[in-house]
């Protein structure tokens, strides 16, 4: 970010009306992830998981990309878009998953098996996506693994949870880094006990991130959007939820007369909120916006690899 002092803000401003003026004089698209703060959905150009940010990361003709997520998100749409100036609301919106599996480690991890086919979930650096192979999200990570070939053995990083799912749904056997969101190894299976127990009817949805017993009792597992759409599509009217607690904003407002309960977490916190998206603010994205900072820049040898993986993945999806 620049070391040049921020102005502050005018106090008697709209932010909410300053953000859209600036995106008309900027030709600035505002992407968010469904884990952003409702205030912030509500404003966003295009609102999505992992995949669709992604692919509309990749379709954007605006001249300013500004990414309501995490670091490693605005980090792909600067990667399929070497031109244009991505910015972030905040650089220290980061990833656990993304920190827990670090380019050195990785890089070691992958030169132990060099014939196997390296899968790596898109919650990771740019650096790791240029050591991969292929990249998923949880919505086509499935139809990933089953596009490489019965011979070839795979490598699946960083999430734990996710990878474990996915050698139960596609029969594959893979080597799995043994890492995990913050966010949905948090899920107390002893509080969703009860809480079923309270609600009877309500239905159990999980994102395939959670820790495994917590999956077995789901009634349906899915990425964000898989959650919502079967939220929309199916005719229970109450839902437990785990997931991070975003979602449930978009959730509620697609079907109003249903009722949406956050999956309790172990402690007494708010642990089923993502810190580092939470990061995020209205403010913070009108001045990014203001200021054209801070900004997404890597070398553009890194960039080039990087890209591969996400071309792959794309591609199929």
């Amino acid at each position: 970010m620049s070391e040049t002092v921020q102005r502050p803000i005018d106090p008697s401003l709209d932010i909410e009306a300053e953000i859209v003026r600036l995106k008309k004089d900027r030709n600035a698209v505002l992407l968010a992830h469904y884990y952003q703060d409702s205030e912030i959905q509500d404003l966003a150009d295009f609102l999505g998981d992992s995949l669709q940010l992604a692919q509309a990361a990749k379709k954007t003709t605006a001249d300013v990309i500004l990414f309501a997520g995490v670091h490693f998100m605005a980090e792909t749409a600067k990667i399929l878009n070497p031109d244009r100036i991505v910015l972030v609301p905040d650089m220290e919106a980061g990833c656990s998953l993304a920190s827990g599996c670090p380019t050195d480690r990785y890089r070691a991890w992958r030169a132990k098996y060099p014939d196997a086919v390296a899968v790596t979930y898109i919650n990771c650096t740019a650096e790791v996506k240029a050591e991969s192979d292929y990249i998923c999200t949880s919505s086509n990570a499935e139809k990933i693994i089953r596009a490489i070939p019965e011979d070839k053995e795979i490598l699946f990083a960083p999430d734990r949870n996710l990878g474990r799912w996915l050698m139960q749904k596609t029969g594959r056997q893979m080597r799995l880094w043994m890492g995990s969101c913050i966010v949905h190894e948090t899920f107390s299976l002893r509080k969703l006990i009860e809480l079923k127990e309270r609600h009877p009817e309500a239905k159990l949805i999980a994102h395939p991130e959670c820790e495994e017993p917590v999956l077995k009792m789901a009634e349906f597992i899915g990425s964000t959007t898989a959650l919502l759409n079967y939220t929309i599509k199916d005719d229970a009217k109450e839902y437990i939820v785990a997931t991070e607690t975003g979602i449930l904003h978009q959730m509620q407002k697609a079907s109003p007369d249903k009722t949406f309960i956050a999956g309790p977490p172990e402690g007494n916190c708010a642990c089923n909120d993502c810190p580092f998206m939470k990061l995020n603010s209205l403010e913070k994205i009108y001045l990014a916006l203001r200021d054209l900072e801070p900004r997404i820049e890597m070398p553009e040898a890194l960039r080039e690899r990087a890209r591969v993986p996400i071309d792959r993945m794309l591609a199929l999806s």
